[in-house]
């Protein structure tokens, strides 16, 4: 499950090291951090839980679609007997885990 840091490295990427915490005792939380350099900018607490919410919907959808293996032999099977589990099972992970608003 995605958490703040998981979501910071999408904001900023160009600038190493950009944020950190005024108070690590109290955890990691969005309202104790800053900026550790001037010229970077601080996302909203709105869009890091947009990118947070992403994250989550997108290793759900990796673990629910299963190996590259697995997914090959469905193919392979559909072609054979002229099915749809593939794009039945890829569907249905989609449709499990939507993507956020």
């Amino acid at each position: 499950m995605a958490d703040l840091q998981d979501a910071l490295q999408h904001f900023n990427n160009d600038k190493p090291a950009w944020y950190g915490w005024t108070d690590s005792s109290l955890g990691m939380i969005y309202s104790n951090l800053k900026l550790n350099d001037d010229t970077a900018t601080m996302p909203t607490e709105e869009e890091v839980n947009a990118k947070i919410a992403e994250l989550n919907v997108i290793e759900a959808r990796v673990l629910a679609y299963g190996s590259t293996g697995s997914q090959l032999d469905m193919q392979y099977w559909d072609s054979v007997n002229s099915t749809t589990t593939w794009s039945d099972h890829i569907a249905k992970v989609k449709s499990d885990n939507p993507k956020p608003a």
